[in-house]
């Protein structure tokens, strides 16, 4: 039912077809009245908001996302910094509002503290009676009602996303990005990967796969795609998806409802068709699922949370690829140009991907079926 609910973005501007604007407006149809979005320069800050207009748009109550952008791929710190400020200008509300019970009903203040926020209808709940706070605050002279007035709406939950494309997440925003993930703060990170960013400082960045022409590997990228699910889950303590719009829409969002409410940092790496890629964007759906079934984008979530239930943290979400990965590469020019210029090289590169596409496949597998139990350890001997 997700795209019944009404859309805070709208007429991007981005290139026909583009995938990546599907996440955002799902996105903003999921958390746009509570939504701040600290974004990566790049393809969604050109039709995010860099002009006079935005596409970015608020409701019939006047709430919309906040949206925020710096020149330098350093949106996973400001990012970082939002969710710190959020957080402490809500401590300073509830504190406040401990300080002003003279003011307040008993019930009003016990729901202002204590009243859940994880669905629609609970934050709507809130809301009102963060309203009717505001009421009851009006006209107050005392410098503490004053402040908490102007803090009242940190009582309502905020939505907090990291947003970029691959070349942030990947190559230059990738310290930041990792600081934000050992932080353990509750901030959700979106990467929309189209592994097509070039702008590295001379290399071929690490989003690229192997066997596919970017610049400054136009002969085909010789190595394997950085597994950057793989290094957030190592953390332990990180809500990590892989998702595919086109491939599996249902996936797609239950894990964003899963990111957003895991109270942790939360990765999602998001599969985007690209003009780039070479092919009709028209047939984008149809390569997105060749791209699944072929292994080339496998689809798991990994949720910490699991564990507790006593499961595996990851769950595979795709079946084992099938196929060549051919069936899926022919179709794009971005490696029908290496095989042309290139036919040797590129059959070795292909036969390599299809081995790490197997052998990827098979250490998701692996962990998917670990136990929760912790081993038994046996204790550390001590000297006498």
């Amino acid at each position: 039912g997700s795209q019944f609910l009404e859309p805070l973005f709208e007429f991007s501007g981005a290139c026909s077809g583009c995938g990546e604007t599907p996440y955002v407006k799902l996105l903003t149809q999921l958390y746009g009245d509570r939504l701040m979005i600290a974004n990566a320069t790049g393809c969604s800050s050109i039709y995010g908001g860099n002009l006079p207009t935005t596409p970015y748009t608020v409701n019939s109550e006047g709430r919309g996302p906040a949206w925020s952008n710096s020149l330098f791929e350093d949106n996973a710190e400001f990012g970082f910094g939002m969710r710190l400020a959020v957080e402490k200008q809500a401590e300073q509300a509830r504190e406040l509002v401990l300080r002003n019970t003279a003011l307040l009903p008993e019930a009003l203040v016990h729901g202002l503290l204590d009243g859940a926020q994880g669905t629609d209808a609970e934050i709507a709940a809130q809301r009102v009676r963060v309203a009717e706070l505001k009421n009851r605050l009006a006209g107050q002279t005392d410098p503490s009602a004053k402040i908490l007035l102007e803090l009242s709406d940190f009582l309502v939950k905020h939505s907090v996303w990291i947003v970029g494309g691959d070349g942030w997440a990947y190559d230059i925003g990738y310290g930041g990005l990792d600081h934000v993930l050992a932080s353990g703060l509750d901030v959700n990170i979106l990467v929309m990967d189209t592994e097509v960013y070039s702008n590295t400082g001379g290399q071929a960045s690490k989003a690229t796969p192997m066997g596919a022409a970017a610049k400054f590997a136009v002969e085909g990228k010789s190595t394997p795609k950085k597994d950057l699910a793989l290094l957030a889950m190592s953390y332990g303590h990180v809500y990590v998806a892989k998702v595919a719009v086109g491939a599996k829409d249902a996936h797609t969002v239950k894990a964003f409802q899963d990111a957003e409410s895991f109270p942790g940092p939360s990765l999602i790496l998001a599969y985007s068709p690209c003009i780039a890629h070479g092919y009709d964007l028209a047939m984008s759906a149809e390569q997105t699922k060749l791209a699944v079934e072929s292994g080339y984008w496998p689809l798991f979530h990994y949720d910490p949370r699991r564990l507790e239930q006593g499961l595996s943290a990851l769950s595979l979400d795709s079946a084992a690829p099938k196929g060549g990965l051919d069936r899926f590469t022919r179709n794009e020019a971005r490696f029908r140009i290496v095989e042309q210029q290139h036919p040797e090289a590129f059959k070795r590169m292909m036969a390599a991907s299809e081995l790490e596409n197997a052998r990827r496949f098979a250490t998701y597998q692996q962990l998917a079926s670990m136990a929760a139990a912790a081993p038994t350890l046996s204790p550390t001997p001590t000297k006498s």
